[in-house]
């Protein structure tokens, strides 16, 4: 098979797709893999590193889409990439496209298969490709956080480790999942106050067993979210629904409960965010502020640290793309399950429930197409 990697070219994305180590084991495979020339320069990988892995160098962005069989990279297609992708073609990225209606029916348009990375799920419930970049996205969340709750940024002047004598930075976490715990170490470990909500009680046990006395855990209901707000100099929005929109659970109305120059920072926003005031930012305009209240929503906070997102990325991406080029999409997605919940459109139909339910749209399941 031809797998093309190409320049992202979101503003502030950094990270590449491929690395020249993924490129090695393609090519030892037998298959041929194009680079647009500089795609993995911002993270720390040469071109020279892939001309020496066996990859064909390009500066032809248009000639990489028209040739290869598989595209493969980190974010989702922009206006200006959506005419490049041909019929057949696979898409191998993050897609969120229950965020993107226009994106959707582009690709939908286009006949594309398109697997998303935020959707393959293994038999035990996890999402392997997605999770190393919510633990990174997690973390950087109090780090951003905790920047902007500086008077210089509009927040509140708070330093959430505190000092002796004065009281500690209170946090609040919607969302026990992976976002949210390790926004927790994060947070305990420069000694905030922590208070963390989630619906499951399996999940809240969890956190109680990892983090003991140095958070509150608490059922994510609505008067326990409004005492988490009215508390928090630091709010992290980490809810998932595995390939759907989030849950709004803050709305506009809550912000006034909040104390003046506290922070928002949702890291759901790719998928439309759990704050209802949320719009996606970008990392060189990352805040903006309503009722006071300072709101952090980068679509992908990742991207800034990335040379360990790209490593951490493509080393639990680089397997399923392999079986993907040694079998075929078809084949491949009988081979595993996990791949199978991954591919969101088939050639023109939505075959990923929650994205058809996101825009009442037909669904059909994929294995009713081959």
């Amino acid at each position: 098979m031809r797998i093309g990697c190409v320049k992202e070219i979101k503003h502030h994305e950094y990270r590449v797709g491929l690395t020249p180590s993924c490129v090695r084991s393609y090519v030892s495979r037998g298959h041929e893999v194009y680079i647009q020339a500089g795609a993995g320069v911002a993270a720390g990988f040469e071109d020279e590193k892939y001309e020496l892995a066996g990859a064909r160098l390009t500066d032809n962005k248009q000639d990489i889409f028209d040739k290869c069989s598989m595209i493969v990279k980190v974010k989702e297609p922009l206006p200006e990439e959506y005419e490049m992708f041909h019929e057949g073609q696979i898409l191998f990225t993050y897609l969120h496209l229950a965020a993107s209606r226009e994106l959707t029916e582009s690709l939908m348009r286009q006949g594309v298969k398109a697997v998303a990375y935020e959707t393959i799920e293994s038999s035990d419930g996890q999402l392997p490709c997605l999770r190393p970049m919510s633990e990174i996205a997690g973390r950087l969340s109090i780090q951003e956080g905790a920047r902007f709750l500086e008077k210089t940024y509009g927040g509140r002047g708070v330093l959430l480790g505190g000092v002796p004598g004065v009281k500690r930075g209170k946090v609040a976490i919607i969302g026990g999942g992976i976002v949210g715990t390790n926004a927790c170490k994060i947070a305990t470990g420069i000694g905030a106050e922590v208070t963390i909500l989630d619906v499951n009680s399996n999940r809240l046990a969890y956190l109680d067993d990892i983090f003991g006395s140095r958070i509150t855990p608490l059922y994510s209901t609505d008067a326990n979210i409004e005492m988490a707000l009215r508390e928090s100099d630091l709010v992290i929005g980490a809810v998932l629904l595995p390939g759907a929109k989030a849950p709004q659970l803050v709305k506009k109305y809550h912000l006034s409960m909040m104390k003046p120059g506290a922070v928002i920072v949702d890291v759901a926003v790719d998928q439309g965010g759990c704050i209802e005031t949320t719009h996606p930012t970008t990392h060189d305009d990352p805040i903006f502020v309503i009722d006071n209240i300072v709101h952090y929503c980068v679509a992908n906070m990742p991207g800034v640290v990335a040379l360990t997102s790209t490593q951490a990325l493509t080393s639990t991406t680089l397997p399923y793309g392999l079986l993907i080029a040694e079998h075929g999409l078809e084949e491949a997605t009988k081979m595993s399950l996990a791949l199978y919940k991954g591919v969101n459109l088939y050639k023109g139909e939505c075959v990923y429930e929650n994205v058809a339910k996101a825009f009442d749209m037909n669904y059909i399941p994929l294995q009713k197409l081959f």
